[in-house]
């Protein structure tokens, strides 16, 4: 396969991203409209997706907020939803480690998942790409799936009270995971992982403050990581 320009890149990284806007228009005007139910302002809602820039965590914060959560469940939630960013950035490192400081740190705020999903796809399938060209790829496949989070956050929040509530809009949350962790569950580990989270999920949603879901996500990761090293150990783990 040609190398591709940066030029290239950038603009394969935009046509790849374009078709979240699908589910990130609903996305984000639930969230929006969520976050003012909850009883933030405009500016609030608004800053707080600028900030974060992270939807699964910022629902959880939310939906916490609302049960009169202490501060500590609020963020140790946020925090173990969004670990999976730290896994992202490094398998992201082999591919884009040697990029300027400036361009990493940018790549830091611009994580999200579907940025992540496209890229990694396309590093794989590409791996004699250029540093620069998969930068490009990934400031593509952001290009406008990040504002319009912005702008439909915005736009949720605003109009959240008008939207008819047969206008079901968190069909969008479910689809949006399922779109980006579907094509990632290529080897036993991950299919365990996600699995025994999903097991978990349901045995302990009953839980309080949402802890069913910190106990299912470091069981899976626990689980995953389990079964990758028992592939080591018999020779099939590539």
């Amino acid at each position: 396969m040609p190398a591709s320009t940066i030029k290239s890149a950038y603009l394969r990284g935009v046509r790849q991203g374009l078709p979240f806007l699908v589910v990130i228009v609903p996305f984000s005007t639930l969230f929006g409209v969520v976050a003012s139910e909850a009883g933030l302002n405009v500016a609030q809602v608004l800053g707080f997706s600028v900030l974060v820039i992270a939807g699964a965590s910022q629902f959880a914060a939310v939906q916490l907020l609302t049960e009169n959560a202490p501060a500590v469940v609020i963020i140790g939630t946020a925090l173990a939803v969004n670990m999976r960013m730290a896994m992202y950035s490094a398998s992201l490192t082999p591919h884009i480690g040697a990029a300027p400081l400036w361009q990493r740190a940018l790549v830091a705020y611009f994580l999200v998942d579907q940025a992540y999903a496209v890229s990694m796809a396309d590093y794989e399938a590409r791996p004699a790409e250029s540093v620069a060209a998969k930068v490009a790829f990934f400031f593509g496949a952001i290009t406008f799936v990040c504002p319009f989070w912005y702008a439909f956050t915005l736009v949720g929040a605003l109009i959240g009270a008008s939207i008819p509530a047969d206008y079901a809009l968190d069909f969008a949350v479910p689809i949006t995971f399922l779109a980006v962790v579907a094509p990632m569950l290529r080897t036993l580990a991950h299919v365990a992982a996600a699995l025994t989270s999903i097991l978990l999920a349901l045995l302990f949603a009953a839980l309080p403050y949402n802890l069913g879901l910190l106990i299912a996500a470091l069981a899976a990761m626990g689980v995953g990581a389990q079964v990758e090293l028992w592939l080591q150990r018999k020779g099939r783990w590539t």
